[in-house]
């Protein structure tokens, strides 16, 4: 696995989550989902993702999108 997975694999495990919350126990864990998505966005566009720089310290190698 390389950053780039293990990025997408995290957003996408905590969207998930955060819908079921959202669908099972209060529509407030949605907030979640919006807090993961423009995280994506920023991300795309800046180049810099927080959890990318955690992954890299756990030695994940890079990948296509974060070096």
């Amino acid at each position: 696995m390389n950053l780039d997975r293990a990025v997408l694999s995290l957003a996408g495990t905590i969207i998930l989550i955060s819908v079921l919350l959202g669908a099972f126990v209060s529509s407030w864990w949605l907030l979640l989902t919006a807090f993961v998505g423009l995280n994506l966005l920023q991300s795309s566009i800046t180049g810099f993702c927080p959890a990318a720089l955690i992954f890299r310290r756990l030695g994940i190698p890079g990948g296509c999108a974060f070096r």
